[in-house]
């Protein structure tokens, strides 16, 4: 005798918009490669944490030639969550998926000269204060406040418990309220950021209200979406 269920609970779907890093590699491989290697040297941070989609349209890569590349980047130590404009032929159930349709975002900067070091606050003393510029490829952290007496470069992150002040230009990535601090704020001199989030709502730069970008702004959560005004 077969059970038919008819009081099933829902399953509850959220949708996120993530912003990736898209590596298009060129050949040579073993060129390219190396060029990568040396980007990860200078900055052993710079792929931690990050989506990163592998571009390999008009490359004519055969499948051999695909597990291959994502072999040698996973030696990297760089994980491929996605390929785009790879034959999904090429494709096996145990390689990234295809991706397509992503929008196209603000390029991210290579750290140039010596490698960048992650800042993360003292414990004991909650804020943070930042008295220079985030560079691209760093992160800054804090289970307080995170006060920034300059800008946030592209391809840099910065994660703070309570709400992130920014005397300067926002272009990198900002989350605010990062253990679940809904009444969190996120305020800066110029918006021009890759991705903002609070308490693990995310906008990107996409997103944006036209009135906001390159604007001083403040941000905040409310009724689970993020909203923002201009300051003065």
């Amino acid at each position: 005798m077969t059970e038919v269920l008819t009081d099933t609970k829902p399953i509850r779907l959220k949708g996120r918009s993530f912003l990736a890093l898209v590596l298009s590699p060129e050949t040579p491989f073993d060129e390219w490669l190396a060029r990568l290697d040396d980007l990860a040297a200078r900055s052993a941070g710079f792929f931690l944490r990050r989506p990163i989609v592998l571009d390999v349209d008009g490359l004519g890569i055969d499948g051999a030639e695909l597990r291959g590349l994502i072999e040698q980047l996973r030696e990297c130590h760089v994980r491929i969550m996605g390929i785009e404009g790879a034959d999904p032929t090429l494709l096996g159930s145990d390689m990234p998926p295809a991706m397509t349709g992503g929008l196209p975002a603000s390029d991210i900067e290579a750290p140039d000269g010596e490698e960048p070091q992650e800042i993360t606050s003292d414990p004991a003393k909650p804020s943070l204060m930042v008295t220079q510029p985030v560079r691209s490829g760093q992160m800054l952290s804090s289970e307080g406040d995170i006060t920034i007496v300059g800008s946030i470069a592209s391809g840099a992150e910065v994660v703070a418990g309570g709400s992130v002040h920014v005397y300067g230009t926002i272009r990198g990535r900002v989350v605010a309220g990062s253990m679940g601090n809904t009444a969190a704020r996120i305020f800066c001199r110029k918006l021009e950021a890759e991705l903002v989030a609070i308490a693990g709502y995310y906008k990107t730069s996409e997103d944006f209200e036209q009135e906001l970008r390159g604007q001083a702004v403040q941000l905040w959560l409310e009724n689970d979406a993020i909203l923002g005004d201009t300051l003065g």
